[in-house]
């Protein structure tokens, strides 16, 4: 059955006359457990009544609202919940485009998204922006898109494909699908009331939207107050109780998140469980899922699962990943419930604990039913110049990853980007490394590999070296990878100067992607062709080649928690505390550019 979805004003009359008996509904769901999360009760034995794509009637007996070309959908008992609005996340991050992105999630029970696609941002700048937004647009669910704040993120510390600008985001505030800010990272540019960033901010404002944030610091002090002044409204990098409770009290949501590698849900959701906070202030989202996490894992539904299995009741739990996230960008009166006038997004399951999500109704049509899509999701004709966008310069050699020692040192002490398994944070670390020939070692013992960041936009040829621990590499492998937040140059890890370049030169050839070798042979490759960010096959296909990809990851010696997550943000330079750019290595914790070895004392 094909409804044709419309907005309030244009289906107010009908709803209103279904509602009241005068005319029939398009569908009506009988006997469910009606999960109302405005008021936070288990309704049993009702009713849901759909026309034009819309709740027109929710209460004890819609009997009244049958005629003969209704559907009639027995629930027999089982739990009706709104669908799942994912409030903070990046299309791009499940290496897949809004399209397979959709078809991916829909069968899991997702049918809102809020995103933020800065990442295509950084690599094709306002026009990269616009073909997100109107693909997303396409799709048979909800995908709202949040301008992008920040691109560069960090300006003077990495040089991305294109840059957004104030009148970029001004101009995006009047698209269709814009519904906000994207995460404004430049946090140290809010807290020092930088202009560019102030002048976004209001730009969003004016136009009465949201304004996402990124407070990625630990320090709760003077500079987290000057950050909640500048305007965000919102933050997702909390990862402690204290930061969820910060958060709140200035006024701000905190956004809890569990993505592929972020597990920041049980750590401060223990501010509604055990300290008692208004819960309405929190609100659950993904952040960053891969096509493998959304095939094999599932997306909110597995966000809500954990928050119940982490103490939350079922029903705030649900709240948290429905009319909390609505309300917040101020959309409350078109979705996120099952009430009068709403967008009929629902879902049936017969347990709220472990919420199986047996079907999916979508704006009143059925979308998915145990595990199977049952829609379209269409695809956008992407142009050529967004998939030719790895421009290398010239054939990488193994020399263009050497790493000169200072003149005359026989060691040298190195600083190391420290990674973090399940967190976005490095730690900044430093190691003795020997020398040879001039030439700074790793140390596979002490699991200090190299990093390098091939720059990708410009064809310039440069590449950018330093040192990395925590992937547990052993013996000569390399993994790069295109997508390389935020900027997405390449980045190139290993322990064999020869096989990063053939890994290198192998993703300028293919177009982008990830490709992992191993004593000169590949083991992996996910073609990325799209912005050197995403792919148009289907998410199972993209997610057979990345499970080879960690596959090949583990026989490389890699025994991290989704580590090829961890891998794409070693050059996100508004997280702290060390990271690499096209500038050289960064101290986060400073917002500085640092040498990349300790001066020896005077």
């Amino acid at each position: 059955m094909t409804v044709e979805f419309q907005t309030w004003p244009q289906s107010a009359a009908r709803l209103i006359a279904v509602a009241g008996g005068r005319a029939p509904a398009d569908l009506v769901i009988k006997g469910g457990t009606w999960v109302n999360v405005h008021t936070r009760e288990l309704l049993p034995n009702s009713d849901i009544a759909i026309a034009d794509g819309r709740f027109a009637y929710c209460g004890p007996d819609a009997s009244h609202c049958i005629g003969d070309a209704t559907q009639v959908i027995h629930a027999d008992g089982r739990y009706m919940i709104p669908g799942l609005c994912d409030a903070h996340m990046h299309i791009e991050s499940g290496m897949l485009t809004p399209a397979e992105f959709a078809r991916a999630v829909i069968p899991h029970g997702t049918t809102t998204m809020f995103t933020d696609p800065h990442e295509i941002a950084n690599v094709l700048g306002l026009r990269g922006v616009r073909l997100m937004h109107d693909e997303a647009l396409l799709q048979p669910i909800n995908i709202f898109t949040q301008m992008p704040s920040c691109a560069p993120s960090a300006p003077g510390l990495e040089t991305t494909g294109h840059e957004i600008t104030p009148d970029d985001v001004a101009e995006a505030m009047v698209w269709p699908g814009i519904v906000g800010l994207g995460e404004m990272m430049n946090f140290p540019g809010v807290i020092h009331g930088d202009a560019k960033m102030l002048a976004e901010i209001a730009a969003t404002q004016e136009a009465g939207k949201t304004v996402g944030g990124h407070y990625a610091s630990p320090d709760l002090g003077p500079d987290f107050h000057a950050y909640a002044a500048g305007g965000p409204a919102d933050d997702h990098e909390g990862t402690s109780e204290a930061d969820a409770m910060a958060r709140v009290r200035q006024g701000m949501r905190a956004m809890m998140r569990l993505g592929s590698a972020w597990y920041d849900v049980e750590s401060q959701i223990t501010a509604v469980t055990e300290k008692g906070l208004d819960s309405r202030s929190f609100i659950l989202c993904t952040d960053d899922c891969h096509s493998g996490t959304l095939v094999n894992d599932g997306h909110m539904n597995r966000v809500v699962r954990h928050a119940i299995d982490c103490g939350c009741n079922p029903v705030v739990a649900l709240q948290m990943a429905t009319i909390n996230t609505a309300t917040h960008f101020g959309l409350e009166r078109d979705l996120g419930s099952i009430a009068p006038g709403r967008r009929a997004d629902l879902i049936l399951t017969s347990d709220l604990k472990t919420l199986p999500i047996e079907q999916v109704i979508a704006r009143g049509v059925t979308v998915a039913e145990h595990g199977q899509i049952s829609v379209d999701c269409p695809h956008l004709a992407w142009p050529d110049d967004a998939r030719s966008t790895v421009h290398l310069g010239k054939d990488l050699q193994a020399d263009d990853f050497n790493i000169p020692a200072p003149d005359g040192a026989n060691t040298v002490t190195a600083k190391v980007i420290g990674v973090v398994e399940n967190q976005a944070p490095t730690k900044a670390l430093t190691a003795e490394l020997s020398v040879e020939d001039g030439l700074v070692e790793l140390d596979e013992a002490a699991d200090i590999c190299q990093i390098a960041l091939v720059e990708r936009h410009r064809g310039t040829g440069q590449v950018i070296n330093g040192f990395v621990s925590g992937f547990g590499y052993r013996g000569p492998m390399a993994i790069a990878s295109t997508v390389a937040h935020d900027s997405h140059h390449m980045i190139v890890v290993g322990t064999s100067r020869d096989d990063m370049a053939r890994a290198a030169n192998r993703l300028g050839e293919v177009g982008g992607g990830i490709t992992v070798w191993q004593n000169g042979q590949e083991l992996a490759l996910v073609e990325l062709p799209i912005a050197g960010l995403m792919s148009d096959a289907p998410a199972t296909e993209v997610a057979a080649k990345a499970d080879q990809m960690v596959a090949a990851m583990r026989a490389c010696g890699c025994t991290l928690n989704n580590a090829y997550m961890q891998h794409s943000l070693l050059a996100l330079v508004v997280i702290p505390e060390l990271r690499i750019s096209d500038l050289g290595l960064v101290d986060v914790t400073k917002f500085e550019i640092t040498d990349l070895f300790e001066k020896a004392p005077a």
